[in-house]
């Protein structure tokens, strides 16, 4: 047992790595603008082009990783990803260091695409919850040093460091991985690579990602993201005609036909976008309504992580004993309080600092809750063979989570300002026009909060999800017995 937990801790430092990366860079862009002379559009290519990249490869690599073998594919994204983090810091321009970032997220995705598989594989049914809210644990660290770090090394060394940092956890982790990970691949003898259906899903995603992404940038009219998102969509109705057909799919369509792991997959997807959307929000309330400086601002965000991180794995332990439906459903009903307290806050003659920094500490407990038991009830309901899909699949949500969020928060931020002061600039507006812009954003996330507790609750416990389970884990004498899914 010892040895089991070893290898969860390993598979941990590629999952603190990421989400320190994803939190780090965004500390860099004004350096890069100065350094560059470029403008915020192309700086902004820098962390946009990693979550296009990582998102669209993330099936592709779950696929692999399922036909070939976990442990080498993961080991060896972390050598991409350090080669792309040591050509991210010596990039002489901007086009190049666009370039090391796209080779980086590649080293990324091998490594998402793996992780949850690997836990779920060494782990087994009983303690699957546990492990897996450890590891959400461990990602909300990294989520939360990320602007810390990213500000004291932008302050005292230099913006290229944001990168190097990236080397040593590189190195630590793929030689931890070659030795301790074991080969963990199910196997799926005789199966073929489909390659027709990665040729239609990468730009399909790739061009609904630039889509999502671009609105707050381009306009949601815009030529550019009005066709991106045709385009997105036209492929992925071509790659779901093709999937259906294909007798080895790159995504296999059959587990959206279990409710456990469609539902999953939708409420984590509102998850991110409520947690996302409110990091987006939340400075501009900090800043502009209280006047808090920037650093202080981010000492009170670290508050959401933090609190994520202490109940993660609490959750997901608890989530082995009693099941996933009470603790997804209480997580975003919490979520749901948290956001109302704030929008209560902003309603009032004159908000409270204190009860405004505590309201989204109070979103980040109901997040920690929630996710550890929504990603076991994802992860359980996939068989053995579709572990590594499955896996990706999750990772995926997140990102498109993560992009969907601040692009919504963006576009709801401009338009209220937009219909309040004639613009959409948060600098000219005043800061009753602002409060009341933050407030209309915050009520949106919480109708999606209240939502996903909705349909957490109704998520079926019947003969269908059974049967689900029993295809998913092979020794039932791992299941638990009071586990409602």
């Amino acid at each position: 047992m010892p040895k089991v937990w070893i290898v969860v801790a390993v598979v941990c430092v590629g999952s603190f790595m990421g989400q320190l990366d994803a939190s780090i860079t965004q500390l860099v862009l004004p350096a890069l603008e100065r350094t560059f002379s470029a403008s915020i559009a192309e700086v902004s290519w820098v962390a946009v082009i990693f979550l296009l990249v990582a998102t669209v490869m993330l099936p592709v690599f779950g696929r692999l990783a399922d036909m070939f073998g976990r442990k080498k594919q993961y080991a060896a994204g972390f050598l991409v990803f350090i080669v792309g983090s040591t050509l991210c810091g010596f990039a002489p321009g901007i086009e190049a260091l666009i370039a090391a970032r796209a080779l980086q997220a590649v080293g990324a995705a091998m490594i998402a695409a793996n992780s949850v598989a690997i836990i779920v594989s060494v782990v087994g049914a009983k303690l699957r919850g546990k492990a897996l809210g450890i590891q959400a644990a461990v990602q909300a660290i990294g989520l939360c040093a990320g602007p810390t770090a990213g500000g004291w090394i932008v302050d005292t060394l230099d913006w290229r460091w944001v990168f190097w940092v990236n080397v040593p956890f590189g190195l630590l982790g793929m030689i931890l991985a070659w030795f301790i990970v074991p080969e963990t691949s199910a196997g799926k003898p005789g199966s073929r690579f489909d390659l027709l259906g990665a040729l239609l899903l990468v730009p399909a995603l790739g061009a609904l990602m630039l889509a999502i992404n671009q609105v707050g940038s381009w306009g949601l009219t815009s030529p550019g993201v009005l066709g991106s998102a045709a385009a997105g969509i036209l492929l992925t109705v071509a790659l779901i005609a093709w999937e259906r057909r294909s007798s080895d799919p790159l995504i296999p369509l059959g587990l959206f036909k279990k409710w456990s792991f469609a539902c999953g997959n939708l409420v984590g997807l509102f998850a991110f976008i409520i947690l996302f959307g409110l990091f987006f929000l939340m400075p501009f309330a900090f800043e502009r309504v209280f006047g808090e400086s920037a650093f202080s601002a981010g000492l009170r965000l670290t508050t959401i992580p933090i609190a994520l991180g202490i109940f993660a794995p609490i959750s997901g332990a608890l989530s082995d004993r009693i099941g996933n439906r009470i603790l997804c459903s209480c997580g975003m009903l919490i979520v749901c309080i948290g956001l109302l307290s704030l929008y209560i806050q902003f309603e009032a003659a004159e908000p409270s600092l204190p009860h405004i920094t505590l309201s989204p500490v109070v979103v980040g407990i109901g997040e920690g809750t929630f996710f550890a038991p929504n990603n076991n009830a994802i992860m359980g309901s996939a068989s053995v063979t579709e572990s590594g899909e499955a896996g990706s699949l999750l990772n995926v949500t997140r990102d498109l989570g993560t992009s969907v969020g601040i692009a919504m928060a963006t576009s709801l931020l401009s338009w209220q300002l937009r219909l309040l002061t004639g613009g959409s600039s948060a600098l000219s507006a005043s800061t009753t026009d602002l409060t009341s812009a933050i407030k209309m954003a915050v009520s949106v996330l919480a109708l999606l909060a209240s939502l996903a507790a909705l349909l957490c609750w109704v998520r079926p416990a019947g003969l269908s999800t059974a049967h689900e389970r029993q295809d998913a884990i092979p020794d039932r004498s791992h299941q638990p017995a009071s586990d409602p899914y």
